[in-house]
Formats: C-alpha cells, structure tokens, sequence
C-alpha cells in the first residue's frame, strides 16, 4: 500500500523516458511554481478508537517545475507533493502527482510518465472519473488524486475527441493509519494487499473516453478495464486488522453538462461489473447562479443533486439514495473570496453530513483556507458511521511561488 514514502516506480518503466528528457540539456530553463503550506486540524470530538488525537498539524510542499522547447510542440511537467503531518505516520507521505512529457501536433498529442487526468462534472461525487487512485490520507473528499503511470494518446476529429490509455501500474488507495482520524475501529494493513489479478499491481489496465460538445452540451462515454480503485475491505484472521482486495473490474461511463444562461445541469452515470458484483449508479442535478446579487460584485450558486446506487447497501455507499443541498458564495472581489457550503441527506434516514469550504487570498501570494465537516449518522449499518465522532475543523496558509 503507498502511504508513506515508499514510492515505487519501477514497475513499466514510462517514466525513464520522461527522467532522460528532465537529465537532458533541453530541461536547463523552465518555470518552477508551486506551493508550501501550513496545516492545522482540529477534531471536536474524542475518537471513539485507541491512539488517534484531536489536534494535527502538517506541512505540504507541492513544486512544479514546467519547461516547454520545440516552438511548443513538446512540454514536461514535473509536480512531486510532500505531506508531513505531526500525528499520523500514513499520512506523512511523498507522491510525485506528475511527471510527462507531452509531444502535440495539430490532431493529436502524446502524454508519457506519471500523470491525472480528470473525468466528471458533478458536485457531490465522481462517479466517472477512474484513471487515478485516490489519496484518502490528504482528504476524505476524494479530491485528492496519486499520480497515475500512464502513456495516454488523444485524437482531436470534427466528430469529437478520442483519448486512448494504457496504465501499466496499479496504485492502491492510502489509509489512516493508528493515529489517524476519519477510519474505522480498524486500520487498514496497507503491506498485505491481495488482487484479483495474478499480475497484482502490474497488471495493465486500459481505458478509452470519446467527447464531443453539441452546442451548449458537454457529452463524455468512457470504458475502463483494469483493476478497481476502490477496494474490498475484510479483517483478517485475527480480527485485528482490515485487508484490502482489488478485482478487476470493467466499468462504463457517461458525463454530460448542459450549460443554459444561468443554469448548469449536470450528470453522471457508471455501470460497473466486477467479480462479487455488477451495479449502476448515477448522480444528477444542477447548478443556478444568481450574477451580481443586491447590486454588487457577488454572484451566488444554487446546487441541487441526487445521488443514486443500486446496490441498495449503506455498507457499500453512503450515496445510495441521498440528496445534495449547497450553495457557491463568490464575491468576486481582489482577495478571491470564495464560500463553498453542502449537505448530503440520506433520504431514508436521519444521516447526513455538512462540508463548508472557503478560502481568501492575502496580499499576492499567500491564500487562508479553511474546511469544515460535520456528520450525524445514528444507522450502525452505515458508511458513515465509523465518522460520527469526527467532526473537523481545518485550516490551512499556503504561500505561492
């Protein structure tokens, strides 16, 4: 299991390519940008678990070195990313979130190395987007993305366009660990994952999305084949802690976004068919924005979606059959001031849980954000129930170079 700094990179070996172009003469100029932030956490209630705090703090330095020659037609990007936090060992860790090398010509490009790619266009979840694992240990939103091995080929057609993937290394999911918050009562044994396939992580996955824009919609299909990011979780034999396995899975897509004055409605849909299960599941809804409210420079978003899983199993999702309510605050002033307030409400029950998020630029190149996440989750057959007692207050200065 990646969750610390072990990094292993050997395995297809895309990447070596990419390390010539970076020892090369070529990469002697380029743009380094990036960010180092300070992170505090804040936990409001008593892990109901042995060893985990209610207080981290953690720093995160994320560079990004970009140089592009060849009149453009070739570019590298370099993007590792450091997480030290104060209390958690398995969040500690180091990725390298990019590291490509792009070769383009009028109709088609060529991306080799580690990458992200990102598919989806609703709110609350992203059911389509498939390509890299997600970093839990960062966030629990699945935002946060590994980087992904990967050589991806798109053709750019009047009738849309065609990406093309081939991922020749697998990157399992990182956990919290004892110390850690936002798990269950118990840890994950990231050293003694199990696969579906006999390759294990080198088995090749492939991919294929084509996208089109018919007027004001935004239309994406897409086949995944390879092994499912998202794992099974069992206890051991000693009960004493949790095992991970990954099936090969085929999973099939389809995003689509209509943008009309206003209004934004938004889609997603997956049916995915693994060996211990096939499921469909969407998530559906809309976005409305009031421009320029009470004659000022503020502009207000109004989100709506449902989320939706037919497994019919609180234990597998707690998205089976649930509402999104929020709303987007931007005041579109200097300072960038944004506002980001959401609650997901199970429509069978009383769960449900509250994300707020806001940031705030200070001067040119400092930026305060801070998050909130609240959950009530009464149902012990829940997927939020292991969360109940970790209500989080974050905040987080991050300085720009």
């Amino acid at each position: 299991m990646i969750s610390s700094v072990n990094v292993k990179l050997s395995p297809g070996r895309p990447w070596l390519f990419v390390l010539a172009m970076v020892l090369s003469p070529v990469t002697a100029a380029g743009e380094l940008s990036g960010h180092i932030a300070g992170e505090q956490r804040r936990f409001v209630q008593d892990s109901p678990f042995a060893g985990p705090d209610n207080n981290a703090t953690s720093f995160a330095f994320a560079p990004e070195y970009y140089h592009a020659w060849d009149s453009g037609q070739q570019s590298l990007i370099i993007a590792p990313y450091l997480r030290i936090d104060s209390d958690d060992a398995k969040r500690t860790h180091v990725d390298m979130r990019e590291f490509q090398w792009l070769y383009t010509q009028d109709d088609w490009e060529l991306r080799t190395g580690i990458g992200k790619v990102f598919w989806g266009v609703t709110e609350s979840q992203h059911l389509v987007d498939v390509i890299n694992q997600t970093d839990l240990v960062e966030n629990s939103d699945g935002e946060d993305k590994l980087g992904q091995p990967m050589v991806n080929l798109s053709f750019y057609r009047d009738w849309g366009t065609v990406d093309l993937f081939v991922l020749p290394y697998f990157r399992e999911r990182t956990f919290a660990g004892k110390k850690g918050r936002l798990r269950s009562g118990l840890v994950v044994d990231t050293d003694k994952a199990t696969y579906g396939s006999g390759a294990g992580r080198q088995h090749v996955d492939v991919a294929a999305r084509w996208s089109q824009t018919y007027g004001d919609w935004d239309l994406g299909l897409s086949h995944f084949y390879g092994t499912n990011r998202e794992p099974l979780l069992s206890a051991n034999q000693t009960g004493d802690r949790l095992l991970a396995h990954y099936e090969l899975m085929h999973q099939t897509g389809l995003d689509l976004q209509q943008t009309n004055e206003a209004w934004l409605w938004k889609l997603e849909v997956i049916r995915r068919e693994t060996k211990s299960e096939t499921f469909t599941a969407a998530t559906g809804g809309f976005e409305y924005t009031y421009y320029g409210v009470f004659d000022s420079n503020m502009d207000i978003g109004l989100i709506s979606e449902y989320l939706f899983d037919d497994r019919n199993s609180e234990l597998a999702t707690p998205f089976e059959d649930d509402i999104l309510i929020g709303a987007r605050f931007a005041w579109n002033d200097p300072q960038s001031t944004e506002l980001l307030v959401g609650m997901i409400k199970d429509v069978d029950s009383s769960d449900h849980s509250w994300n707020i998020e806001a940031s705030r630029r200070i001067g040119e190149r400092w930026t305060l954000s801070a998050q909130a996440r609240f959950v009530s989750a009464q149902n012990n057959d829940s997927a939020l129930y292991s969360f109940r007692d970790d209500d989080l207050i974050q905040i987080e200065l991050a300085r720009y170079f």
